[in-house]
Parts: C-alpha cells; structure tokens; sequence
C-alpha cells in the first residue's frame, strides 16, 4: 500500500462563539474529537481583553473536571486534542497557544506541522 492511500491521523480541533457555555461544549467536541488525539488536550476562552486557558497531558475526561470548565468563562472558545508528528510530548507542545502582545491576548491552535518553524524562530521582528 502507498503511503498516501495508509489512513493518517491528526490533532483535533473544536471553536465555538457567541455562546454562554463556550467551554463546556468545546469539551464535548473535543470529547468527540478524542480519536484524533489522545497526547493533550487544552481549551482557551475569551474572557473580556484576555485569554484563560488550561491544557493538559492526556485525554480530555483526564485533563477536565468541573472545576475547569467552572473557571473557564466566556462565550468564544478553541479547544484542541494533540496527536504530535513532531515535538516531543511535554506540556510546553500542549495547545492552543496563548500569546500576549501590545496588551492583547491571542490563543492560536492548529492541525499540522510548520515547515518552516526553525526559519521563523530566528527571524528578527522590530515592531
């Protein structure tokens, strides 16, 4: 069998917005997402100017209780299920990722690999 025709897995991706349960029902989608990866699992929701988050290694009911989503209020929100094809397995790899700039928060998660991530870590930008 080629390669391309062997099924593949990848992360699974879940957002929701505009809902009061934004991260509850991100846990249900991630929850169903289970299968397409079982390394992490992480929810950032939109809470005012900032991003709350909580990531985890393992599997989403592992990662999650009540507590969590108690603590995770607002009405957008991505979740993520990691399968890693690069990087190793540690926490620093789980997503989505949460970044703050000129006093904004971003959270960002993705299904892939950047090709060219060595090239962009050694970029300069002078804002």
């Amino acid at each position: 069998m080629d390669y391309s025709e062997k099924p593949r897995e990848a992360c699974g991706l879940f957002g929701i917005y505009g809902h009061p349960e934004a991260a509850r029902l991100s846990y249900f989608g991630m929850y169903a997402l289970q299968h397409r990866g079982q390394e992490s699992a992480g929810i950032a929701v939109a809470r005012e100017n900032n991003i709350v988050e909580h990531k985890g290694m393992g599997l989403v009911p592992d990662v999650f209780d009540v507590t969590h989503l108690e603590h995770l209020e607002g009405e957008s929100a991505i979740g993520h299920v990691r399968y890693s094809t690069t990087g190793s397995s540690i926490l620093g790899n789980a997503q989505p990722f949460v970044v703050h700039h000129r006093q904004k928060a971003y959270a960002i998660a993705h299904n892939g690999n950047l090709v060219n991530a060595h090239h962009l870590k050694k970029v300069t930008v002078i804002l």
